[in-house]
C-alpha cells in the first residue's frame, strides 16, 4: 500500500474520530444512557487508534478498524433499542460500517483495492 493512501485513510479515520468526539460533551451534560456514552467513546478511541496505527504503519491498525466497525454497529443497536433511531437506518449504517471495514482491512493486508 502506498504511503499516500495510508495517510489519506488515516486522515479520514482521525476526522471521523474527532467528529464523533463532539457528541460526547453533550452526553456528559444532559441525561443519557451510560451504555450509549460508552459506545460513542469506544468509537472515538477506535477511530483515533486506527488513524495512529495507519499513520505509523503498524500491523494492529486492521484490528482497530474492525473494532471501530463493531463499535458503530453496537451504537446503532443501542440507539434502536432506546428508540432514538429507526430500525432500517440502523441496519443500513451497520451493514455499511461492516462492509467498509472489511474492504479497508483487505486493502491494508494486500495493498490492492477490491477488483
Amino acid at each position: 500500500m502506498s504511503r499516500q493512501s495510508a495517510l489519506l485513510i488515516a486522515l479520514v479515520l482521525a476526522a471521523y474520530g474527532i467528529w464523533t468526539a463532539l457528541y460526547v460533551p453533550a452526553m456528559l451534560v444532559g441525561p443519557t444512557n451510560p451504555l450509549l456514552l460508552i459506545c460513542f467513546v469506544l468509537q472515538v478511541a477506535a477511530a483515533l487508534l486506527a488513524a495512529v496505527g495507519l499513520w505509523q504503519d503498524q500491523s494492529w491498525a486492521a484490528v482497530a478498524v474492525l473494532v471501530l466497525a463493531a463499535a458503530i454497529t453496537a451504537t446503532q443497536l443501542i440507539e434502536v433499542l432506546l428508540g432514538i433511531l429507526p430500525y432500517m437506518r440502523a441496519v443500513l449504517v451497520s451493514v455499511l460500517a461492516i462492509v467498509a471495514a472489511l474492504l479497508l482491512v483487505r486493502f491494508l493486508r494486500t495493498g490492492r483495492p477490491l477488483t
